[in-house]
């Protein structure tokens, strides 16, 4: 009987959402929301015999289609697309998020929302929908524009940022309370974890996956596809953190293979029809009388929504140089909330630390803006006229002078600032890769496994747990060492001038060369040390780990070199595939 009633709710669903979005698609409208009207038409607060009677199943058949939306995003996200969008998109992200996460949260207590309530607003309202921008300027027609792609490198970061707040929510929401320390170490463990997923995933999973592609089989690539996330996300769990998270990394490792496009094209009808139930549970779950008694709330933060957006993000793209009509087209193209609004949202109630009534605000604020996003990057092109023609002469050749200024920087990109930039981006990846590998091991020891093995001695316990750390950090501390020292060669050389002190030129560059790598070393370590306090051997063992370190140096440098460069072309092949 039940596997009846389920069908029904199945089939009703999908009869329903169809023709609300054959109409939607008709009038040129976000399906989004034809997928909401068809929840909310046969949902319990709207009908009076309630079409779906078993909105329990609805309900993890809807958490199926965040997992599958958000995996998707991943498989959409590339380590080298971030490398791409450069320092606006970044600015712009950064900018607008943080500023709308304030605007929420005073907005919250404008309200007397209390501080949770108000700090998950903020958080619904700093991120805009890819689902609907990306469709809003794909039915306009956009798509080869510059602004356009400015957009959409915006969207990579915040869908990355977006990931970083569910997991801060998840993390702080439960205590009730804002605290900074915690917001700190919770970002601090995310890094951590992501990278060391992100090495280990790039490391393995292209491999399966190309292996197993080897078959030529549809079916066994999207099963072992469905058996790494789903197993990812189950992994991640168990360190603490949302699904949401694990299906975003994992999909973004996968993404690094060579049969990512056949992938997206076997997820996609899984997406579409799990995020589809989705956006119809959102609906279910709506109740139309919430609306009319959170209409205020609703007007004020969607206001709220287009004009903090379109400030925010048009101030952040134009302090980095772009001109004020791409400025303004980017910030009225990202004025809206879409689905991870819901996805906040329905966290909140989750964890029953939210009212209720921040869903419904979410989906109707989400409806308003989706409304009026195509007619707002319709606008910015004319608008941006108008406000030029009004502006004062001297403002506008104020703004031009600074655009000028601050791209002729960016197109001066001298063999210095390349050789600073490069070397300082392998260093701070090493320098990950190091903290990884000590810190992983003082978490193997907290699990006493040599104890298994018969080692009983604390003091011999730590000398081999950090020794081993050390060890295997040694082609990554090689390498820090060797960036710092190209580095400090160039600084030695432009800050030193040819001639400049004589016959003591040579020997002053010399002693830059030499000392900063020398300094840069010891306080890396010191800073190891203290991160692996827990671990840390006694002095005179450490000294002891420290002669055993130098000798393997001195004799097998050449190996420990040749070792990195093989891990680094390994990751390199994973990240450099074109799609």
């Amino acid at each position: 009987m039940h596997e009846i009633e389920f069908v029904q709710d199945l089939a009703e669903i999908m009869l329903t959402s169809g023709l609300i979005t054959l109409l939607f698609h008709r009038l040129k409208q976000p399906v989004v929301l034809g997928y909401i009207l068809a929840g909310i038409m046969i949902g319990p607060h709207t009908s009076f015999t309630p079409l779906v009677s078993n909105i329990k199943i609805i309900k993890i058949f809807a958490e199926l289609g965040v997992i599958f939306l958000i995996f998707s995003l991943g498989l959409e996200f590339s380590l080298r697309n971030l490398n791409k969008v450069g320092i606006s998109a970044f600015t712009a992200a950064v900018i607008e998020i943080i500023a709308m996460v304030l605007i929420g949260y005073e907005i919250g207590h404008m309200f007397h929302w209390s501080d949770i309530n108000a700090l998950f607003l903020g958080a619904m309202i700093a991120i805009s929908s890819t689902t609907i921008t990306v469709k809003a300027i794909n039915e306009l027609g956009l798509q080869k524009k510059d602004f356009v792609q400015l957009i959409f490198g915006i969207l990579i970061i915040e869908d990355i940022l977006a990931i970083a707040i569910l997991v801060l929510l998840s993390g702080i929401a439960t205590s009730d309370s804002v605290h900074t320390m915690d917001i700190v170490f919770t970002l601090g463990k995310l890094l951590l974890f992501l990278i060391a997923s992100f090495v280990i995933g790039l490391l393995t999973v292209p491999r399966i996956i190309s292996y197993v592609a080897k078959y030529n089989s549809h079916e066994m690539l999207l099963i072992s596809v469905l058996g790494l996330c789903f197993g990812f996300c189950l992994l991640v769990v168990h360190f603490g953190y949302s699904i949401v998270l694990g299906a975003f990394v994992i999909g973004a490792i996968i993404a690094e293979s060579n049969e990512v496009q056949v992938i997206e094209k076997l997820i996609e009808p899984l997406r579409d029809m799990f995020s589809a139930i989705f956006f119809v549970a959102i609906g279910l779950l709506l109740n139309p009388a919430d609306l009319l008694t959170y209409w205020f709330p609703i007007i004020i933060i969607t206001v709220a929504v287009i004009i903090g957006k379109v400030i925010s993000c048009s101030f952040g793209t134009f302090i980095t140089g772009e001109d004020g009509r791409t400025s303004l087209q980017v910030g009225m193209g990202l004025a809206q909330i879409g689905e991870f609004s819901f996805i906040i949202a329905a966290l909140g109630i989750s964890l029953k630390i939210t009212g209720d009534f921040l869903y419904p605000i979410a989906v109707c604020v989400s409806a308003l803006t989706t409304i009026s996003t195509p007619y707002l990057i319709r606008v910015s092109n004319p608008l941006a006229t108008k406000i030029k023609n009004i502006m004062p002469s001297r403002v506008a050749e104020t703004f031009n002078i600074y655009t000028a200024w601050l791209q002729s920087i960016q197109n001066n990109d001298s063999k210095l600032r390349r050789t600073l930039r490069k070397n300082l981006y392998r260093i701070v990846i090493n320098l990950a890769f190091i903290i990884i590998i000590f810190l992983s091991s003082a978490r193997l020891a907290e699990s006493n496994f040599l104890v298994n093995w018969g080692i009983s001695n604390e003091k011999i316990f730590k000398t081999v747990m950090w020794g081993g750390a050390l060890i295997i950090a040694l082609p990554f501390l090689i390498v820090v060492y060797q960036k710092i020292k190209k580095i400090s060669v160039e600084l030695a050389d432009f800050g030193v001038k040819e001639n400049s002190l004589g016959g003591l030129t040579t020997p002053a560059r010399k002693a830059i060369s030499e000392v900063i790598p020398a300094l840069s070393m010891l306080i890396i370590m010191l800073f190891i040390s203290a991160l692996s306090a827990s671990i840390l051997p006694p002095s005179e063992l450490l000294i002891f780990v420290f002669i055993i370190a130098a000798i393997l140096i001195l004799f097998l440098w050449r190996f420990f070199v040749n070792l990195h460069a093989r891990l680094q072309g390994i990751l390199q092949d994973s990240m450099g595939k074109e799609k």
